[in-house]
């Protein structure tokens, strides 16, 4: 009896840590404490459940695990889980073949090294699950979880993997009796076991070098975006050296009419002379970084005709320009591709930059699509299948998080907002309002 009550209490250690394992790598649409505490509850009944099967049926219940616990769970799960599809099928699977692996390697170990007493299993997995657990924290868990933020499409065929290993593992172990009661068909079993084990490996690996192609792909997108800034201002002063340049012949040329008294002349002259220089010079801000990239986007919009509104609050204090330039780069080009598509009326867009304590918030906003529904907390994909959207999100969130912020998209009553805030300390300040 004592016997038996080892191998029940070791069945419930698994049941734990393979709850464990997945609270770790899945995403949840709820927060962390959320989570917790709704895994805790549901994963507590289950658990309870199961046990007064146990204690009724006995072995007969390992038969009865598909259906009694990982099917519940799978469905209680799904309904917390962020992910619906594929992710959520490999994640699920993963914990649950990693744990059965264990539960099955420790069975035989018991078997044929413990003589069938139950001691040496209880004390393997005692020692194997928490073990599984590190190992999953250490080093799986966080690239794993920047894997499903970054890939969207993939993960069905490792899915599918997971699941067949998942109940050819259950099957060969408890069917027709447990594997224990079934010597025989232990090199099945063990050979099985190994080829899970180096499947999972190789898995792992094509998804480890996914990740870091996601990553380079990331890194280059990021180096062109500072290169496309860099490029605004080097031409924004290019245009200003050429116009020094110039001035020097429109001086010659000032000076020789008021010479001959050709006032009017003087007149017309210079209000050429303004309407050639103000989309070259015109003041967005005092900070020239920042400025370039509204000077480009001001002339971009203009050809579109299209109004864009400026609340611009920074002055000409030390500012991350290089990250803050992706920003407004990415947005405002977001912007104008969306406007594009829109009647020349509706063709509309804003930007603001303020200060809230030690933040900087910006808000770049325009008429969209009236089909298009993005909810807030809800980044669209690169892909551009959202209209007019979707495109270089990825980079304003990865440059707001290395600024310590965030970055929020969405729609509202026809208009896209893109919502940032970035850290960011004020040594001096003069706000430049323009509208």
């Amino acid at each position: 009896m004592g016997n038996i009550l080892l191998r029940d209490l070791s069945v419930y250690w698994c049941m734990i840590h393979v709850a464990l394992i997945f609270v770790m790598l899945f995403r949840s649409r709820f927060s962390r404490k959320k989570t917790w505490i709704l895994s805790g509850a549901g994963i507590g009944v289950l658990m309870l459940l199961n046990g007064i099967g146990l204690a009724v049926l006995g072995d007969q219940m390992g038969k009865l695990l598909l259906l009694t616990c990982s099917l519940p769970s799978f469905i209680y799960f799904w309904i917390l889980s962020k992910d619906r599809k594929g992710e959520f099928l490999l994640t699920f699977c993963l914990a649950d073949t990693s744990c059965l692996w264990v539960l099955v390697a420790t069975n035989l170990l018991d078997t044929f090294l413990g003589g069938g007493q139950y001691v040496l299993m209880f004390v393997s997995r005692l020692i194997l699950y928490p073990l599984l657990e590190y190992v999953v924290y250490r080093y799986f868990r966080k690239p794993y979880l920047e894997l499903q933020e970054a890939v969207d499409k993939g993960w069905g065929i490792f899915a599918g993997l997971t699941m067949l290993y998942y109940v050819l593992i259950a099957v060969v172990s408890t069917f027709p009796t447990n594997i224990d009661k079934r010597p025989e068909d232990a090199p099945v079993c063990v050979l099985i076991l190994l080829l899970m084990f180096f499947t999972y490996a190789t898995m792992f690996t094509a998804l480890y070098r996914q990740l870091l192609l996601n990553r380079k792909q990331q890194s280059e997108r990021i180096l062109s975006e500072q290169k496309h800034s860099l490029e605004l201002q080097l031409e924004s002063q290019h245009e200003i050296r050429k116009l020094k340049h110039d001035m020097k012949a429109h001086a010659i040329t000032l000076s020789g009419l008021l010479a001959a008294g050709k006032i009017e002349e003087v007149v017309i002259y210079l209000k050429s002379l303004e309407s050639e220089m103000e989309p070259v010079i015109k003041p967005f801000c005092t900070n020239m970084y920042l400025n370039a990239v509204f000077s480009h986007y001001f002339q971009k919009f203009q050809e579109l005709d299209m109004k864009l509104h400026l609340e611009i609050q920074v002055g000409e204090e030390e500012l991350p320009y290089m990250e803050l330039c992706q920003i407004l780069s990415n947005g405002l080009e977001n912007a104008w591709e969306a406007s594009a598509e829109l009647p020349t009326e509706e063709r509309e867009a804003s930007v603001q930059m303020k200060y809230s304590r030690e933040y900087l918030l910006i808000r770049i906003k325009n008429k969209c699509q009236r089909d298009l529904s993005v909810k807030k907390g809800i980044v669209p994909g690169s892909s551009k299948k959202e209209p007019g959207h979707g495109f270089g999100l990825a980079t304003i969130q990865e440059a707001s998080a290395a600024l310590d912020g965030d970055m929020f998209a969405y729609t509202d009553s026809g208009n896209f907002v893109l919502d940032v805030m970035v850290r960011s300390k004020r040594e001096k300040m003069r706000n430049n309002t323009i509208n």
